[in-house]
């Protein structure tokens, strides 16, 4: 297609670079824009004692281990920010993996770009899996703290909370 100015140009290649996409030589690769959301939790407070893991920008609470809701809170607070960082680690592999694919050769190799980028987007990928296994882990920590540490829990547990009987009220009939 040719525009008002006489250049040579593809309509759905302008289209995805004006919806804030790649486009690459030939105007055949599209990667989505990325958004990234930061979370800026200065000056707010953290439950549960100590004021986080020892600077401002800590995903972990404080690692003060003196009860056993504690040891919990740490261990789901790093499950939880492991799978969430497992997952955007893995779309950020695949995009990048797209990204490189998309720049030439240098020795014009069919199909060159696309091995460099496999290689280089492996190592990234590895993270994010390296992430899946901590949050698996750290759910295990304290399933094992759960089985290993079940005497102490229940002996406190049965002295922290007696259970009230329900009482009944004669007056309202």
């Amino acid at each position: 297609m040719i525009d008002e100015n006489g250049n040579k140009s593809n309509k759905f290649a302008n289209a995805g670079a004006a919806a804030g996409g790649f486009v690459g030589a030939m105007g055949s690769s599209f990667v989505p824009p990325i958004n990234v959301t930061v979370n800026n939790n200065k000056g707010m407070t953290r439950r549960g004692g100590g004021g986080g893991g020892g600077n401002a920008q800590s995903l972990l609470p404080a690692p003060e281990f003196t009860s056993p809701a504690q040891v919990r809170n740490y261990c789901n607070t790093l499950r939880a920010a492991a799978v969430t960082l497992s997952i955007e680690v893995a779309m950020g592999a695949e995009i990048l993996k797209g990204v490189l694919a998309a720049v030439p050769d240098p020795e014009g190799r069919a199909f060159g770009s696309r091995l460099r980028a496999a290689k280089v987007a492996r190592k990234m990928r590895k993270s994010a899996d390296d992430l899946r296994h901590a949050a698996k882990n750290a759910a295990g920590c304290y399933a094992t703290f759960q089985q290993e540490f079940e005497e102490e829990i229940n002996r406190v547990r049965h002295r922290a909370r007696k259970p009230k009987a329900p009482v009944m009220n004669w007056d309202q009939q």
